[in-house]
């Protein structure tokens, strides 16, 4: 697992899935030019045959690209230092200029395999249209994306692979009617689908990962996300404190030989429950917003001054707090 630089975490495993997107320089237009469109293109197929990635979908636009790419070696970071090291140079080599290309960074967002990979598909598909550069019923026009390549099968690389979109839009094959099927269902998107909608369609690029809640909480717990959860943006470090928590809330209730429904029964100042939220408290970061939502304290004023009549009162010979004290954190 690699995190590259502090203010952003990069987690990097066999298998792993990622919505990447970057920029130009000051939203500069560096692919302006087919020309350069081509050079990139030229550099991203170079780029997934050095590093072993298959290429779900990709889309260049004038002044940024997005990718949905499979890392089966888990190197995201050395696949991209290349991509974008090597285009640069051969860029301003071309250009005779110096400088940075790129707009800082790449975002990278991690992807669940199903629905979630295939609505970033789409996502990437449809951005010629969400710029107003082509109309949905000619995108497969648009030279520079995938969605060209899924119409002009003789022309495909070995690292691209159209199994997800297809497979999200109904389990449609890889024919000349499942392309068809394909171009309607994007029609439908546009017009009245998820990725057609701003909102739905700004998210796809928004957050730390997309996809279920036990895909989320699967990568805390499996990788320990939390540790670093401080490089996410605000909103995706929020997301994985609070995975974390109910992980901890779930241990606790396992110890105390509690059930989710004990804490919905029980009266919200019942002295165990007082005791999972001090331990919540001592271990985590968790708010009484949250500690009053989830154990269910009644509200957050009054769970906190229940909570520190406990501390002070019971919680030094109090057993439930003593079998949590001798447990770890998740």
């Amino acid at each position: 697992m690699s995190y590259g630089m502090a203010r952003k975490l990069r987690l990097e495993f066999p298998g792993a899935l990622y919505h990447i997107i970057n920029r130009g320089n000051y939203r500069r237009w560096i692919f302006d030019a087919p020309s350069t469109r081509a050079a990139f293109e030229s550099c991203l197929f170079e780029g997934c045959e050095r590093s072993g990635w298959v290429l779900h979908a990709f889309v260049i636009m004038r002044n940024h690209y997005h990718l949905a790419v499979e890392t089966p070696e888990g190197n995201l970071v050395a696949g991209m230092q290349w991509l974008q090291a090597t285009f640069a140079n051969r860029f301003n080599r071309l250009r005779r200029e110096s400088g940075h290309l790129f707009q800082g960074r790449y975002k990278s967002l991690l992807l669940e395999a199903g629905p979630a990979l295939g609505a970033v598909c789409d996502y990437i598909h449809l951005n010629p249209v969400r710029a107003g550069v082509v109309a949905t019923a000619q995108l497969a026009t648009y030279r520079y994306g995938s969605y060209w390549y899924l119409h002009h099968t003789a022309q495909r690389r070995r690292c691209m692979r159209f199994t997800a979109p297809l497979q999200a839009a109904g389990e449609l094959s890889d024919s000349a009617a499942g392309k068809r099927c394909y171009q309607s269902y994007l029609e439908w998107q546009a017009e009245e689908g998820p990725a057609g909608k701003t909102s739905a369609y700004v998210n796809l690029s928004r957050g730390w990962a997309l996809g279920s809640r036990d895909f989320k909480t699967a990568l805390v717990k499996d990788h320990k996300v939390a540790a670093l959860s401080r490089a996410w943006e605000t909103t995706g470090a929020r997301e994985v404190h609070e995975i974390r928590w109910a992980l901890l809330l779930s241990t606790a209730l396992g110890v105390l030989h509690r059930s989710p429904k004990d804490l919905i029964a029980c009266r919200k100042s019942a002295p165990w429950k007082l005791a999972i939220a001090s331990w919540l408290k001592a271990r985590s970061q968790a708010g009484n917003p949250w500690l009053s939502r989830h154990l269910h304290l009644g509200a957050p004023t009054g769970a906190s001054r229940n909570i520190a009549r406990y501390r002070a009162n019971l919680k030094s010979s109090d057993p439930d707090w003593k079998s949590l004290s001798a447990i770890s954190s998740t």
